[in-house]
C-alpha cells in the first residue's frame, strides 16, 4: 500500500511505524509540514498517518499549514482513506470529525497506564491487549469523543485516550511508535515542559523505562496490521 505520513516537527517522526512499513514492503512517503512541503494528492495515496507535535489544533496563526492539513484530512475522510492519528494527529482527526479539542486538566508526560474500555476489549483488533497497558504519553490537550466513534481507552489523567471510527479512522492519544532514540529527541526539545506535576515524570524516570518500547512494538504492529488489512480494498466513501 502507498502509505503517507504527515510530520509536524523534526523531533516527532514515525519512528517504529517507518520500520514496520518498510519491513512489510509498503510504499512509504511523507510530508514534513514544518519544512513547507506540499501535501500529496488524495488519489496518489492509500492511507494516511498523522504524527504528533507540540502545537495545538487551533494554532493556525503560528502554523499556517494547519488549515490546509485539516482540509486535507476532511477530503481524505470523504474519499474513504484509512487514517491513523497519533497525539496531535488524533486531536486533529477528532476535530475534523466534529469533536471538541480542549486544554486538558493536567499534562501527562511519561510512562502511565491506560485502561481499555469494555468496547475495546470486545473488539477483534484488541483481543491480544491486556486490560491495562503502560504506554508513553506527551500531551497537554484532549478531545471529546467524535459522534459514532468507539472509545478505546482512558487513563487517570485523561478520559479519552483513543477512538475508532468506522474501522478506518483510528486516533491514539498515546504513543506506541516511540523508540529510545525518539524519546531522547522528545526530551531534548521538550525539556521545558518537564515541570513538577502529578502526571509528569522527570527525564531520568522516562529514560530509565525507555526499554519498555520493545514491549509496545508488538501491540503497535498488530494494530497496524489489523488497520491496513481491514482497509486493503479500494477506497470508498465512508457512510
Amino acid at each position: 500500500m502507498r502509505l503517507h505520513y504527515l510530520q509536524h516537527v523534526p523531533f516527532e517522526p514515525p519512528a517504529q511505524i517507518a520500520t514496520w512499513a518498510k519491513a512489510h514492503g509498503h510504499s512509504w512517503q511523507g510530508t514534513h509540514l514544518y519544512a513547507g512541503e506540499a501535501l500529496p494528492r488524495i488519489t496518489d495515496i492509500d492511507a494516511v498517518i498523522v504524527m504528533g507535535g507540540p502545537m495545538g489544533v487551533d494554532d493556525e496563526a503560528h502554523y499556517s499549514w494547519l488549515a490546509a492539513e485539516k482540509a486535507f484530512l476532511a477530503a481524505a475522510i470523504a474519499h474513504g482513506l484509512p487514517i491513523l492519528g497519533i497525539c496531535l494527529g488524533a486531536q486533529l482527526l477528532a476535530q475534523v470529525l466534529g469533536a471538541r479539542v480542549t486544554t486538558a486538566a493536567t499534562k501527562e508526560i511519561g510512562w502511565y497506564p491506560i485502561e481499555l474500555t469494555t468496547a475495546a476489549q470486545a473488539h477483534p483488533w484488541f483481543q491480544a491487549w491486556p486490560e491495562s497497558l503502560t504506554v508513553f504519553h506527551w500531551h497537554g490537550d484532549t478531545f471529546s469523543l467524535p459522534d459514532g466513534a468507539l472509545p478505546l481507552a482512558s487513563s487517570a489523567a485523561c478520559a479519552q485516550q483513543g477512538f475508532l471510527w468506522g474501522d478506518r479512522l483510528l486516533g491514539l492519544q498515546f504513543h506506541l511508535e516511540v523508540t529510545p532514540a525518539s524519546i531522547a529527541e522528545l526530551l531534548h526539545h521538550g525539556q521545558a515542559e518537564l515541570v513538577a506535576g502529578d502526571y509528569i515524570q522527570t527525564a531520568a524516570e522516562i529514560m530509565a523505562n525507555a526499554d519498555q518500547t520493545q514491549r509496545l512494538t508488538p501491540h503497535l504492529e498488530a494494530l497496524l496490521d489489523h488497520w491496513l488489512k481491514h482497509n486493503s480494498g479500494s477506497s470508498s466513501l465512508i457512510h
